[in-house]
């Protein structure tokens, strides 16, 4: 089920910070948000935005298991609330990522089951690369 045919899309984000103040991301794409660091404050903290990744690539991705397993015309609302737990030990990371889907329509438990196991183990980009160990490369840009 995971030989999927998609268009590529530019894909990467910049992130700019000066002295003070707060990053602001801009997409390849020319997306742009401001990312929020007070406990208070509406927005998108850098955990927000992991867990907006995840959950946003687990719905497109359910719908695409849904519509390949031909019942998507019987779906309403596909829905993935994605929280997490941070470590309490070792380096600062997400321990365990909670996850609930839910999925509206007419159909049955096991399909709902099958949709959810294809999204988040075969076809989701940001679960499997969450899942795996990717490799970092990072290089320092010369200081203009």
């Amino acid at each position: 089920m995971a030989d999927l045919k998609a268009r590529p899309r530019p894909t990467g984000a910049t992130a700019t910070l000066g002295r003070t103040g707060f990053p602001h991301v801009t997409s390849t794409t020319k997306g742009e948000i401001d990312i929020v660091t007070a406990p208070s404050q509406p927005g998108f903290s850098p955990l927000d935005l992991l867990y907006a990744s995840l959950s946003g690539c687990l719905v497109l991705s359910a719908r695409i298991a849904a519509s390949q397993m031909g019942v998507l015309d019987r779906i309403s609302e596909i829905t993935a609330d994605v929280t997490g737990e941070k470590a309490t030990e070792g380096l600062s990371r997400v321990a365990k990522f909670n996850i609930v889907f839910s999925i509206k329509g007419d159909i049955d438990e096991e399909t709902r089951s099958k949709i959810v196991h294809a999204a988040e183990d075969e076809i989701c980009t940001v679960s499997n690369t969450i899942r795996g160990n990717p490799e970092f490369s990072t290089t320092i840009a010369a200081s203009g």
